[in-house]
């Protein structure tokens, strides 16, 4: 019921809660601990037993201590399988992706061997499976080799690699240290998406050297350069090796249709590129490749990685490419690895956290560079099959690093034979996966901004550079991000008829409106980038309303406290002050509803929630709309 309160009729309502209890450090404290440790990764278990607290946090920092001791042969057996299925598709892409970052293949299967071993022990995944990609060796490919050349100096090349892979990993396990993963986060879907298609349509046109047999090709990124090197040496074309290459393709593209077909045959495109590798090394055994323009492989020796410690490059004259590489590769590695451990953990309803794993992709790396391996994270490929064989913890990885260390003792000379157009087949099939039409055509119809996005990456790669092309598309984002800061969402709320809900006006048109009243929904935080256009566009209103008396500022909806404003600085506050200056001389009284903790401290402590009149802030539009209505019939009453 109304009460009469200095000549006015007021409404019984509960009071809104402006200032939280607790210190200013007590505050900091609870801010800082959600904006960096949202998890509470060492809090105690409702299950667990009463420990030290030593424990919890060398469970955080070492998770294999959380799984290892519930460990147990059923699983065993579930990640020996998963393990050895992936191995059998490390090989193959392991020689395959080294000679796409003109290294030796044999590198390529020393990535497969180390790293694992120390990502089963740091991981929070069940399912991501380490090893090298695509995009990440052709970029080291292009951004080192524009510096240092492959061919001319293998050697500095070679060990400027595994000094990018050493720097890369020290920046990882920082950001993960640091609780900095929400810098990934830049990295938009629609960004992976467009940079993933302009590299695959880049490694695909790379692959015309083995496909034709050329031996001189360029270094280069861009389509252009890419096409003049191949029509500029049209005299090492050898069709022999495109006539084998084209086999091999085709055999890779009907076991991908025959599985797709018969879901029983699932294992095939697992089998499929050592197959081929099998296939293409009998073939140029029996009837000596080489001697008709075919390239094999060559010599590969038995044994386990030489340590490379001392070949670390630290040489000033090469520390800012490094610094270059190894910031951009580590995003890269960094937005494939944990984007597909997040896909995969949700289809298990799992979680793995984004920090831990930036912690185990960086000591993989710094370790890896340590013993003759460069830059590896968690591929798609690699990581879906280790998901649909039946992976449950990361041992997986140990079982894959077993075996491939079986594989350099003991079978890495059969390897020798490997024509080097069998790798060319492999890696093009394998990038045609990552054309992902349909997505681009969704982006198209959902989102014309994010479809912008994905084509600026996608174009950028391919006729620029892989870092113009993802520069553009983060920056893109960027843009969109300051945009929607620099111009925030605000609407007309009008009531829903026989409700207490009040929403968009222009979103549901027959929504009531009162002629005095103007409910104004305020829906992003308001900084000094948003405060000049919030005060304009809301005396654009107001000029538009020549009965109104009250104005009503809706900053946020109990149920939904992640909307409204969530937070306001000095210069959003100063854009208060100057509306309700500007309103009064026009007889209208701001009104203010659900103003968050926060936002309520500073609006208190400015004196801003004096100056309007601390009865002028309600929990709800409902209440604040009844009062209004309510003191403008008490007035008519008492001018009648």
């Amino acid at each position: 019921m109304p009460t009469l309160v200095a000549g006015r009729y007021e409404l019984d309502r509960m009071e809104v809660n402006l200032r939280r209890k607790g210190s200013f450090f007590t505050s900091l404290r609870e801010d800082l601990r959600e904006t960096f440790l949202p998890e509470d990764p060492f809090r105690r278990r409702p299950d667990e037993a009463e420990c030290h607290w030593s424990t919890p946090m060398l469970k955080c920092l070492v998770p294999i201590l959380e799984w290892g001791p519930k460990y147990n042969l059923a699983k065993f057996q579930c990640d020996f399988l998963a393990g050895f299925t992936v191995a059998v598709l490390a090989v193959p892409q392991g020689i395959s992706y080294a000679r796409l970052a003109y290294l030796h293949p044999v590198i390529g299967l020393y990535s497969s061997f180390i790293p694992p071993l120390i990502y089963a022990i740091f991981g929070t995944s069940t399912n991501v499976a380490v090893g090298n990609t695509a995009a990440v060796s052709l970029f080291l490919a292009s951004a080192i080799g524009a510096e240092v050349s492959p061919v001319d100096r293998p050697e500095l090349y070679m060990h400027l690699l595994f000094t990018a892979a050493f720097f890369t990993g020290l920046f990882q396990a920082a950001l993960g240290i640091f609780r900095l993963g929400i810098l990934v986060e830049f990295f938009s879907h629609s960004t992976i998406t467009g940079f993933m298609g302009g590299t695959a349509v880049i490694v695909i046109m790379q692959q015309l050297k083995g496909m034709l047999g050329l031996k001189h090709f360029t270094t280069n990124t861009d389509l252009v350069s890419i096409m003049c090197s191949i029509f500029s040496h049209r005299d090492e074309w050898r069709w022999e090796s495109a006539a084998l290459g084209t086999c091999l393709i085709t055999i890779l593209l009907l076991n991908s249709h025959l599985s797709a077909k018969l879901r029983r045959l699932f294992w095939l495109p697992v089998l499929a590129p050592l197959l081929v590798v099998v296939l293409g090394g009998l073939f140029a055994f029996v009837v000596h490749a080489e001697d008709h323009g075919i390239p094999t492989v060559g010599t590969l020796n038995k044994e386990l990685n030489p340590l490379s410690v001392s070949l670390l490059k630290f040489e000033s004259k090469y520390f800012k490419l490094l610094l270059k590489s190894a910031f951009i590769s580590g995003f890269l590695a960094l937005s494939e690895g944990i984007a597909v451990g997040r896909s995969l953990a949700s289809m298990k309803n799992e979680q793995i956290d984004g920090n831990k794993e930036m912690i185990a992709f960086g000591l993989m790396n710094v370790v890896g560079a340590c013993f003759s391996c460069y830059l590896t994270t968690g591929p798609f490929s690699k990581s879906a099959v280790n998901f649909h064989a039946g992976s449950k913890t990361p041992f997986s990885n140990v079982v894959m690093s077993l075996s491939i260390m079986a594989v350099l003792l003991f079978l890495a000379p059969l390897f020798r034979y490997t024509p080097l157009v069998a790798l060319s087949a492999i890696i093009i099939v394998a990038m045609l996966r990552l054309i992902d039409y349909e997505k681009v055509l969704r982006l198209w119809k959902v989102d014309k901004f994010d479809f912008l996005i994905c084509i600026a990456a996608f174009f950028g790669v391919i006729v620029f550079s892989m870092t113009a092309g993802l520069l553009a598309s983060v920056g893109l984002s960027t843009l969109r991000a300051l945009l929607s800061v620099a111009r925030p969402s605000t609407c007309r709320l009008g009531n829903i008829a026989g409700t207490e809900m009040y929403c968009d006006g222009q979103q549901y048109p027959n929504s009531i409106s009162y002629p005095d009243i103007f409910i104004l929904k305020l829906g992003s935080p308001i900084y000094f980038a948003s405060s000049g256009y919030l005060r304009e566009r809301i005396m654009r209103w107001i000029e538009e309303e020549e009965t109104l008396q009250y104005l009503i500022l809706d900053m946020g909806v109990p149920e939904l406290l992640s909307t409204g404003v969530t937070s306001i600085d000095s210069d959003g506050i100063g854009m208060l002050v100057e509306l309700h200056k500007h309103v009064e001389r026009r007889g209208i009284k701001i009104v203010l509803t659900n103003p968050r903790i926060g936002v309520g401290e500073k609006l208190k402590a400015s004196k801003y929630v004096d100056l309007i009149g601390k009865e002028r802030v309600f929990l709800s539009v409902k209440e604040a709309v009844d009062m209004c209505r309510d003191n403008m019939q008490q007035y008519s009453k008492e001018e009648v």
